[in-house]
């Protein structure tokens, strides 16, 4: 049998565990069928009736007949999170971040996937090169949505050329596929300027607007640019004045699209209202808030859930004094939230302190590309009150470590703070300061 499966983890009090199913056992087959990945196991869980072909340790095989709720969960992990090896980026895109990386990192962090599977279980967006023609198929089988879809451009030559893939093209044909399907998708156009911005960005997105309503939105984010770029395409940060030009396209097109479809459709990422000098849309004009991910929408959203969490609050004059570290990109917007706590909090100080992106570069400017040894340099000198807040974005989901390794007792011995690790909401922010 090509597929076995090694359990690995077995919930307590779950269907697997009341099966005698044990870590180390081997799932071999769903309702007679051999499992290829995750896909297959999903599919065949969400059934009432469900029938395990199970090897066990000795070698002996359990056939399992499991009557359950529809999609109940199983219970059970595997070894390998996809039931398959992940598949690698064969691309070789002029804009991509991990060929701008330093050397001497950890390896975990070179490793380029494209891999489809991952865009409905994670949200990551993929290309479309490294989806066969069997991959395709099961997502249409499966009606397995949304994914994620990173287009770049529609012009077929020109992402041939960004991609450095003479196939990136011709896989643009697949998303007819999936819209003749009626699967849902949302896509991402990295800019960058004098390959797919201008004339290009209004050929792309007057391309995609007919794949609505399946395609329910499309983010425009700027390329993000290190210092290591030696070797690499040449490529230009963006200007004001661009960032105007690529927001007058983008609200042109908004105009057209919501009166017939009632979403807004094409997205600006924050990085270019701030370059712009332009105030951030209210709520309703995010659509729900679906590419929050790629930095849609995340200055706003926190800037509402702040205010009305605050609006709740009937405040007092308890003296607080701490330091909080952020990016450069959000520096102004949370500035402006703690200033807005100064009517019902009198003595709540607050030293908002941006970091300079020193190990990446001057223009990256997001907080969840700061080093430990970043954060550590700068508020060695800046550092005021005994707590230091960070944004979790900072560090490996799930872990205490910063990008280049260092972890949160590095950073607490070395500056001698308590580090309170502050979720993504406005209600976190302000329970975090407040010491809720």
């Amino acid at each position: 049998m090509k597929h076995k499966h090694i359990i690995s983890t077995v919930h307590p009090g779950s269907i697997a565990e009341e099966m005698g199913i044990e870590p180390g056992d081997r799932l071999l087959t769903m309702n007679g069928n051999e499992i290829e990945d995750i896909f297959d196991y999903r599919y065949y869980m969400e059934d009432e009736l469900v029938v395990l072909l199970v090897e066990k340790a000795n070698g002996e095989q359990w056939e399992l007949e499991i009557e359950k709720e529809e999609f109940e969960d199983l219970g059970m992990d595997f070894e390998q999170g996809l039931m398959d090896e992940y598949r690698s980026c064969h691309n070789k895109c002029i804009f991509c971040f991990i060929d701008q990386m330093p050397p001497g990192m950890r390896e975990t962090l070179y490793f380029k996937d494209d891999d489809s599977r991952l865009s409905f279980l994670q949200g990551n967006y993929v290309t479309l090169t490294n989806m066969s023609e069997h991959d395709m198929q099961r997502i249409v089988k499966y009606h397995l949505e949304p994914i994620n879809i990173s287009f770049q451009t529609t012009n077929p030559e020109l992402r041939c050329r960004m991609l450095h893939n003479r196939f990136a093209g011709d896989a643009l044909k697949k998303v007819d596929i999936l819209y003749q399907a009626g699967i849902e998708m949302n896509g991402q156009i990295v800019l960058c300027k004098g390959f797919n911005d201008g004339e290009e960005l209004e050929r792309s997105i007057r391309d995609l607007t007919k794949y609505l309503p399946f395609l329910r939105s499309v983010s425009v984010v700027p390329v993000g640019l290190s210092k290591y770029r030696d070797g690499l395409e040449p490529l230009e940060p963006f200007t004001k004045e661009d960032a105007n030009q690529v927001l007058d396209i983008i609200y042109k097109w908004r105009e057209k699209i919501y009166p017939e479809y009632g979403i807004h459709f094409i997205h600006a990422s924050d990085e270019w209202y701030i370059l712009a000098e332009r105030e951030l849309p209210d709520e309703e004009q995010y659509d729900g808030y679906l590419q929050l991910e790629n930095g849609v929408g995340m200055l706003r959203l926190l800037h509402d859930e702040f205010m009305e969490a605050l609006e709740k609050e009937e405040g007092d004059d308890k003296e607080r004094v701490m330091s909080m570290a952020t990016g450069r990109l959000a520096y102004p917007y949370l500035l402006r939230l703690v200033q807005a706590m100064k009517d019902k909090f009198p003595n709540v100080h607050v030293n908002v302190v941006p970091i300079r992106n020193d190990f990446f570069g001057e223009l990256i400017t997001v907080s969840g590309l700061i080093t430990g040894q970043d954060l550590m340099s700068q508020m060695k000198v800046q550092m005021q009150g005994e707590r230091l807040l960070i944004p979790c974005n900072m560090l490996r989901i799930d872990e205490d470590v910063f990008l280049d390794d260092y972890t949160t007792d590095d950073v607490e011995k070395t500056l001698q703070v308590k580090l309170n690790i502050v979720k993504s909401s406005g209600q976190d922010l302000l329970d975090a300061i407040l010491e809720k």
